[in-house]
């Protein structure tokens, strides 16, 4: 029981969503109705699906997650602007490949799926490990992304908490049956093309998660507007957080009367929100909206 116990909480601190009995309850009605389709990108069959119409917004999922994670804000989210939800490598109905999960073969997953759409450019939104995946879309391929949107994203793994980094070292096979009991599992069972595959995917994460990383070299570079979002009580730490803002070119002055001083970095702290409670948060929403909705800034 005690393993079982420090396995459960090791993987819910390795940035694994909690996904919500009523995620899985609105996965068999979505079945019927859902207008999806499968990229051929770099030896993948990558799963998508798309809600709403006009202004092309990808929506990346976090680790063991899927598209059904943000099913509670997807109607918010998909009324003015055409949002295609993607399930990474090895994650909901995207088939694993003989490749291990980097966030850098993910992002060129990510690419090559805004190219197969025929999208000149697109939004793309990423939350916890999607938003690393889309942080890296930026750096990869600056030329596909219009505006990024990171939702509980760190560009260095020292952006967690030290109790996240260390349970990230816990993830691995060994944590495939006893996280059975959860519904991360029960969601995977039922829309994974192999359900047993399950301890193949703690695996590769595991392995992904125990690699250091830190792209702060990379993020000044970014030229695309960059929204970033986290919780108040998240696990990325908002020191981090700030430390990532200013990178990206905000918090370096005044703002000024008239705007002038305004960076094209966003910053949003949401107040009363973890991290396994901001991805299905409306406020994320009402925040994220704006951001998407405006004019892209002149260059300065």
């Amino acid at each position: 029981m005690e393993l079982r116990r420090s396995f459960i909480a090791g993987s819910i601190a390795v940035i694994i969503l909690a996904a919500s009995p009523l995620a899985v309850v609105q996965t068999i009605k979505k079945d019927a109705a859902r207008k999806s389709g499968y990229a051929p990108v770099n030896g993948l069959k990558l799963y998508y699906e798309v809600h709403g119409t006009g202004e092309p917004l990808i929506l990346l999922h976090g680790g063991v997650g899927a598209t059904e994670m943000f099913d509670e804000i997807m109607p918010l989210l998909s009324q003015s602007r055409q949002v295609i939800a993607v399930d990474l490598q090895a994650h909901g109905r995207t088939a694993d490949i003989n490749r291990p999960l980097s966030y850098e073969a993910m992002a060129d997953d990510v690419a090559a799926l805004i190219q197969y759409l025929k999208f000149d450019k697109a939004d793309v939104m990423g939350y916890s490990v999607g938003g690393e995946v889309a942080l890296r879309t930026a750096i990869q391929h600056p030329d596909v992304v219009r505006k990024l949107v990171l939702v509980s994203t760190t560009f260095s793994r020292d952006g967690w908490y030290p109790e996240i980094v260390s349970g990230m070292t816990q993830m691995g096979g060994g944590s495939a049956e006893p996280m059975k009991q959860t519904p991360m599992f029960q969601l995977y069972a039922r829309v994974a093309p192999r359900p047993d595959d399950w301890a193949v995917l703690l695996t590769k994460l595991g392995e992904m998660f125990r690699k250091d990383y830190d792209w702060s070299k990379d993020v000044p570079a970014i030229k695309a507007p960059t929204l970033l979002v986290l919780g108040d009580a998240d696990a990325v730490r908002t020191a981090h957080a700030v430390q990532f803002f200013e990178l990206l070119g905000g918090g370096k002055k005044d703002g000024g009367w008239d705007g002038s001083g305004i960076s094209n970095a966003r910053l949003a702290i949401l107040p009363g929100l973890t991290h396994y409670t901001i991805f299905s948060s409306p406020a994320l929403v009402s925040t994220v909206t704006p951001f998407l909705d405006a004019p892209i800034p002149r260059a300065k």
